[in-house]
């Protein structure tokens, strides 16, 4: 059981932090955000500051200093955080505050056994429907991938995965199989960029997605479904590694 401690840890205020001026730059940079109402608005703010690492695992969020920094009440900001603590990704610690979720093994586990099985279906069903345009479409996120890492821009890197990997699932033309896996892609992408410089530079992921993408050219669907789980639970591997060492060393990944 998560100790209140441990989520607690980081309890400075968002203004004596700085991350006031993050969040503040997120919302200038957040494309189309005004046309929601207030509490999605709030949503889709939080939401994505907790994507991005601007509000770490553990970080306390305070109703009023939130409120404050989006410059709206608190009751839209509560509505936006107790849906997120629906979603997994805060928990409400009583005369405490919000606080945002810590990446934990078990978790991670879980989400990544349903993420195998999406992912491989997902190929599956996709390598029976695209053509031309779409397999040009992956092929040009590969070369922005390999451009990535030659730049050493490990964030960049991060990005395109979690495009690669999301592009797969619509190429799939399953609603259903999109909301599944639309719950769980936040907390993949966050513990993705959690770990991305404390484990092996993701080179193996680059061969793995060009290895995806030949099975699907071949319209091997059943081999692109293998390829891809096993890539999967590699990349699992690696990340709860890495995530349990910065954890036992109390150490915060560095951005």
């Amino acid at each position: 059981m998560k100790s209140e401690k441990k989520a607690g840890e980081q309890e400075a205020s968002l203004a004596h932090s700085g991350l006031d001026k993050e969040i503040e730059f997120l919302v200038a940079n957040l494309e189309g955000i005004d046309k929601y109402r207030l509490p999605q608005r709030a949503y889709h703010i939080a939401r994505t500051a907790i994507r991005e690492l601007i509000l770490s695992p553990g970080q306390t969020i305070l109703e009023r200093e939130l409120a404050e920094i989006l410059q709206m009440s608190r009751t839209p900001v509560r509505e936006a955080l107790v849906r997120l603590e629906t979603e997994g990704m805060v928990r409400l610690i009583p005369r405490r505050g919000f606080i945002v979720e810590p990446i934990e093994k078990e978790d991670l586990n879980e989400i990544y056994e349903i993420a195998e099985k999406m992912d491989g279906l997902a190929v599956e069903k996709a390598t029976r429907k695209i053509g031309n345009i779409e397999f040009e479409q992956l092929d040009l996120l590969i070369v922005e991938q390999e451009k990535a890492l030659e730049e050493k821009d490990l964030k960049k890197w991060a990005v395109l995965d979690d495009e690669f990997h999301s592009m797969l699932i619509k190429f799939a033309g399953s609603k259903r199989m999109s909301a599944v896996v639309d719950i769980h892609s936040d907390q993949l992408y966050r513990a993705r960029l959690f770990s991305i410089n404390h484990r092996p530079i993701p080179n193996m992921s680059i061969v793995e997605h060009k290895a995806i993408i030949s099975c699907m050219k071949a319209k091997d669907g059943a081999a692109a479904r293998m390829v891809m789980q096993s890539h999967r639970n590699r990349a699992r591997m690696e990340i709860i590694a890495a995530i349990e060492k910065l954890n036992q060393t109390g150490k915060k990944p560095v951005s």
